[in-house]
């Protein structure tokens, strides 16, 4: 097999989103402790819990299943550009679901202060907008494939949100020949016509290139569906069963370069 570009996922695979949601909910919980003594920890599962359930009820669900928006990216995304009719209803329905979350996630600990979850409600995206990582090897790892492979960035999740993360880290974006956001599709991984749609971005067959990401449903699922190469990146020694497989299991981006010698 000759490998002519590699695919890589954006969220906990190049940037390090996991840390930038939880930093930014320990620095909100904070200020409710400063102001109420609650206990910063219970507070966050609560609001976790709280948003998920409040999540799930919405009539956008369905769409942001399809797409790829967490109850999280719901927390601080406005949602203010897709063609889809849903992004319209996000929109609207954001400020209040963000309100309502952290509101009642202190209710769910005995605590009455709705104007205490107005002020947290509008911390939180503002944590969050501030916190931006990616991981250490991220760009090295893309230095040495840059200009021997092609590179396309494949990434659910609604198009101001993630366009927002790509700005906030400028250096990442004129790495890649292509970025395809979901959103802007109308279906998120592991949808095979969405994997179609990218490699016909970059002019590849699906055994030409390979996928790397961190999330067995979508990013594995997706690429092995249509028979391309598949690399989870499993930085946490999470353990998997046998309905997912993918092709390749690393540890670190750092491992790409000498698995693509072998293939």
């Amino acid at each position: 097999m000759s490998v002519k570009a590699v695919l890589f996922d954006l969220d906990d695979t190049l940037l390090w989103d996991d840390r930038s949601v939880a930093e930014a909910f320990r620095d909100t919980c904070r200020m409710a402790a400063e102001a109420e003594g609650v206990n910063e920890a219970e507070l966050e599962a609560a609001v976790r819990r709280e948003a998920r359930a409040l999540y799930e009820t919405y009539e956008t669900y369905g769409f942001t299943q399809m797409i790829g928006i967490n109850p999280f990216e719901a927390l601080w995304g406005k949602f203010e550009r897709g063609d889809h009719p849903m992004f319209r209803k996000l929109q609207q329905l954001a400020p209040e679901y963000r309100v309502s979350a952290w509101t009642n996630g202190l209710a769910s600990l005995g605590i009455d202060n709705p104007e205490l979850g107005r002020r947290l409600a509008e911390s939180f995206p503002a944590q969050r907008r501030n916190l931006k990582y990616v991981y250490e090897e991220t760009f090295s790892v893309l230095d040495e494939l840059k200009g021997s492979y092609k590179l396309l960035l494949l990434t659910n999740g609604s198009p101001d949100l993630q366009q927002e993360k790509l700005d906030g880290m400028p250096d990442l974006i004129p790495y890649f020949d292509s970025i395809v956001i979901s959103g802007n599709f109308g279906e998120g991984k592991p949808s095979s016509k969405l994997f179609e749609h990218a490699l016909e971005q970059i002019g590849i067959s699906a055994n030409e290139g390979i996928m790397v990401g961190d999330k067995l449903t979508t990013d594995i699922l997706g690429a092995n569906r249509i028979g391309m190469t598949s690399v989870w990146i499993n930085r946490h020694g999470a353990v998997r069963n046998d309905e997912i497989i993918p092709t390749y299991e690393i540890r670190s981006l750092s491992e790409i370069p000498s698995l693509l010698l072998k293939l």
